[in-house]
C-alpha cells in the first residue's frame, strides 16, 4: 500500500474512532464535534468556490507545515477538479509566505499529487 492509500485509510479510520467511538468509550466531546462540522462547513461552496477553497486551505497547510493536511488539500483539490498547474501555482505561493522552510513539505507534496493522479487514472 502506498502513502495515498495509508493516507485515505488512516484519516477514515481515526476520524471514525474520534466521531464515533463506540459504547462504553469516551465519547468525543460537543467542541470536537463542533469544530468537525464547523471544518466541513467552511470548505463548502460560497462566494469562493470548493475547488479555491481546497487550494486556499492547501496554501495554509504548507505554511504551517502539516503533512497530513497538505495531504488532505491535495487530494480534495484534485477531487474538485484541480489541475497540477493549478496546485503548483499554490505551492508556489505557501513557498513566498512560508520560505525555504516549505520546502521539505514541498517536495513531500509533489510525491502526494503523483500517488494521488496515480491512484485516481
Amino acid at each position: 500500500m502506498g502513502r495515498y492509500e495509508e493516507f485515505k485509510a488512516f484519516r477514515e479510520r481515526l476520524n471514525d474512532r474520534v466521531l464515533n467511538p463506540g459504547e462504553g468509550k469516551p465519547q468525543p466531546t460537543l467542541v470536537t464535534k463542533r469544530f468537525f462540522n464547523l471544518d466541513g462547513k467552511a470548505y463548502e461552496p460560497g462566494a469562493i468556490d470548493e475547488k479555491h477553497k481546497e487550494l486556499l486551505g492547501l496554501s495554509a497547510s504548507m505554511v504551517l507545515r502539516c503533512d497530513d493536511c497538505i495531504a488532505y488539500h491535495v487530494d480534495r483539490a484534485v477531487e474538485c477538479g484541480a489541475s497540477d498547474e493549478e496546485i503548483l501555482e499554490t505551492f508556489d505561493i505557501a513557498l513566498i509566505v512560508g520560505g525555504s522552510i516549505v520546502i521539505p513539505h514541498l517536495r513531500r507534496a509533489v510525491e502526494f499529487l503523483d500517488e494521488c493522479r496515480s491512484a485516481r487514472a
